[in-house]
């Protein structure tokens, strides 16, 4: 899986919960992932289809972040995920991928997006649909952890 697709995602993602929410998160180190089971409570999934690519990113949230994120981004505190923290979640996706859109654009590769779609509950799973492996990368907080995973398909060869 080529960096140069992949890094613009994890920027966005500190760019978007550092601003929004006050959030610093600090990553960790990506692996491969296995199996179908989210890492966390509530997660944002987004598939995305370009000339040179197809393929998905989820943003997987621990519900004490997602639940920090919430209070500081909106100044309300639920007690769990509920409606509100879901739609939160899948606003976040879309900054994120449109933030790293705008990255990968300027490098020449050029994707649409789809309209997010959030899952929640213990033990969910994300099914990314593609060929390529899933890569996680874990990130921490003072509030919990986040999870970005990605799977691309890279339609065309690299040039270098």
């Amino acid at each position: 899986m080529n960096v140069k697709f992949i890094n613009p995602f994890l920027t966005s993602l500190m760019n978007v919960l550092e601003t929004m929410a006050m959030t610093k998160l600090v990553p960790g180190k990506p692996s491969l992932k296995k199996e179908q089971i989210a890492r966390g409570d509530v997660s944002g999934l987004m598939g995305m289809v370009g000339p040179q690519t197809k393929g998905s990113l989820s943003i997987t949230f621990e519900a004490s972040l997602a639940i920090s994120i919430m209070e500081k981004m909106l100044g309300e505190r639920p007690d769990s995920i509920n409606e509100d923290v879901t739609d939160m979640v899948g606003e976040i996706t879309n900054m994120v991928t449109g933030g790293a859109k705008n990255i990968l654009s300027d490098n020449g590769y050029e994707f649409d997006m789809a309209t997010p779609m959030v899952v929640s509950g213990e033990g969910h799973t994300i099914n990314h649909k593609c060929e390529a492996s899933t890569l996680i990368i874990p990130f921490d907080s003072e509030n919990g952890k986040a999870f970005i995973e990605v799977s691309f398909d890279v339609l065309e060869a690299d040039e270098e």
